[in-house]
């Protein structure tokens, strides 16, 4: 994100429900959810805007579906759709906003523990991101950064858990 809006590190915590999810001691399988969190952009250098735009820090509810296919129990790969809100802030009477949403492939390990899962993944976020202050179009691109984050899981019926994960996108 330092390469297209000067933005710094954006933080995405979710908190998910994941129907059909491989149970931590079913091995392997397919597993699907959604989730919904909170995104908070901060920016840090953005020269094509005024320097009021550069104090531009807000958040916005974010959401995110996935799908992913756990190899062993340990192992899996993930597909994210994950839509980060519209943060916007009025600065010096100019109203900011910025929308990002987009893909995201990962890796995913797991540590089974009983009813419990701790789990950490790495992916590549390949997003659109529209940046405005006032009525310019400040940004309005296609980019990519790394990704990762780590979380939690507890599995409530054999088929359905509940994880609290944490992302940042670098």
């Amino acid at each position: 994100m330092n390469r297209t809006v000067g933005a710094g590190a954006l933080i995405a915590p979710f908190t998910f429900l994941t129907a059909g999810a491989a149970r931590a001691d079913a091995q392997k399988g397919f597993y699907a959810g959604a989730g919904v969190g909170q995104f908070n952009v901060e920016v840090d250098n953005l020269d094509e805007a005024q320097d009021v735009v550069n104090n531009f820090d807000s958040d916005d509810t974010s959401f995110k579906v996935f799908a992913g296919w756990r190899f062993t129990p340990v192992i899996a790969a993930e597909l994210d759709y994950i839509d980060l809100g519209a943060p916007e802030d009025t600065i010096a009477g100019t109203r900011i906003s910025a929308e990002i949403s987009g893909i995201a492939p990962y890796l995913v390990a797991t540590l089974p523990l009983g009813i419990f899962e701790i789990f950490g993944k790495v992916g590549y976020y390949f997003y659109d991101v529209e940046f405005e202050a006032g009525d310019l179009d400040v940004e309005d691109s296609s980019d990519e950064d790394f990704v990762y984050g780590a979380g939690f899981g507890l599995v409530i019926f054999e088929h359905l858990n509940a994880r609290i994960e944490y992302e940042i996108i670098d």
